[in-house]
């Protein structure tokens, strides 16, 4: 037995001097396994750049088909989009073990986004749906009626979801389904009110819906090609590969497209005139002052004599100045809503980009920020006589026309005496 320990006890030491002989061997291994996962890693970089290009290549060029086809066109557009982000941010927090055990429940979820869609989109064209069928009078007055009642409609179609909702209450199931009520309201917030005031700009003229859009897809871009070849330092935790270069670079160049985007979109009446109606006929209006170019003298010594701005550029700055600072922050919170629930991306309908809701995050932002400027400092500028006499006689009958002559002609002789 003690022949057996003294043999046994130096076979420690060789031990460890082969464990540390396998020790001092591993960091070459490890050193030429991370050498080729850099490579893997690089390439794959360049790999998914190329599919993201193909992709924003593909859906740049199908939102300018819709464009070009017209309002309505867009509002569609609008529509579908809603619905993917709808269907991505239901199912994230969904879970198929309970939804087994209560049928039904998802078919709730629809019936209070299509009711909301119903409120929204009714209180917003309700004025270009009247407009439409005023040629039929039994058809205006069904129209009207039903735009009247429209806020009646849509609460009872809203009492009978929250019913339906109480109804199906199922024992020891509570918590999941009040959460998934509440986090279905959530997402009717964020999804409609970024949508009813996009709807809204773009019956306010395409330019309002296509400039603030085309300067988040611009600032995006821009962001990811400065940040893919200078970046260096990283800008917020949130987003690790998002830097202070691609921050910076996308900044100058939203700002300088803005200016520039703003002076070739209004010189277009397709774009900059307002649609009164559900028709999809070429639009003809007075564009208004701010779209009326302002000629402006430049130094003998530059090549051109004048230089032509539109007054709408300058608020174009004010637009290109959110989307490069503030926007962003909208991707910024999307980015912590997903590591909160520990996902990469919301979906995986764009090749390269993720889901819809991935690349609606900033434009949601956008999109509240530009109805608000264009109600609050371009509305009082745009009116033109044109306009107001447009609205007049589309929206008051001919007693109140009469009335409202008389009125403005004892106006105007009140001020000559």
């Amino acid at each position: 037995m003690q022949k057996d320990h003294s043999i046994s006890a130096p076979a420690t030491p060789i031990g460890r001097v082969r464990h540390r002989r396998r020790s001092n061997e591993v960091p070459s291994e490890a050193s030429k396994a991370d050498k080729s996962h850099l490579l893997v890693n690089d390439q794959n970089k360049y790999r998914s750049m190329l599919i993201r290009a193909y992709s924003s290549i593909w859906m740049i060029g199908g939102f300018a088909f819709i464009i070009y086809m017209g309002h309505l066109y867009i509002w569609a557009m609008v529509v579908v989009i809603q619905i993917f982000m709808a269907r991505e941010l239901f199912s994230l927090l969904r879970r198929s073990h309970e939804d087994r055990q209560l049928p039904g429940f998802r078919l709730l979820n629809w019936h209070f986004f299509f009711t909301a869609m119903l409120f929204v989109y009714g209180r917003i064209i309700s004025q270009q749906l009247v407009n439409t069928v005023t040629s039929d009078k039994i058809l205006y007055r069904f129209v009207s009626g039903l735009m009247k009642y429209q806020m009646v409609i849509c609460y009872f179609l809203y009492i009978a979801g929250f019913m339906w909702f109480i109804l199906t209450l199922k024992k020891k199931m509570y918590k999941y389904q009040f959460g998934q009520y509440a986090w279905t309201h959530m997402i009717l917030i964020v999804v409609f009110t970024q949508s009813s005031f996009t709807v809204a700009n773009i019956f306010e003229g395409i330019f309002w819906f296509l400039l603030p859009a085309s300067l988040i897809v611009i600032n995006d871009i821009a962001a990811y090609i400065f940040g893919f070849f200078f970046g260096r330092t990283p800008l917020i935790k949130l987003s690790p590969k998002k830097t202070w270069e691609g921050f910076i670079g996308a900044s100058v160049a939203t700002i300088i497209s803005a200016f520039v985007l703003a002076n070739i979109m209004g010189r277009f009446q397709w774009l900059t005139c307002p649609r009164k109606d559900l028709s999809t006929g070429w639009l003809h209006c007075d564009p208004g002052p701010l779209f009326k170019p302002e000629y402006f003298s430049l130094p003998d010594w530059f090549p051109r004599k004048e230089v032509s701005i539109l007054p709408v550029q300058w608020h174009a700055l004010a637009l290109g100045l959110f989307a490069s600072i503030i926007a962003p922050f909208g991707g910024f919170f999307a980015s912590g809503f997903k590591r909160a629930f520990k996902i990469k991306d919301f979906g995986d309908s764009i090749p390269g980009h993720g889901g819809i809701t991935d690349r609606m995050d900033c434009q949601m932002v956008m999109a509240v920020f530009a109805y608000i400027y264009h109600q609050s400092f371009i509305v009082r500028e745009s009116y033109s006589v044109e306009m107001i006499l447009d609205q007049i006689l589309r929206n008051l009958s001919f007693e109140e026309q009469l009335a409202l002559y008389m009125k403005l002609e004892q106006m105007v002789h009140g001020r000559e005496n």
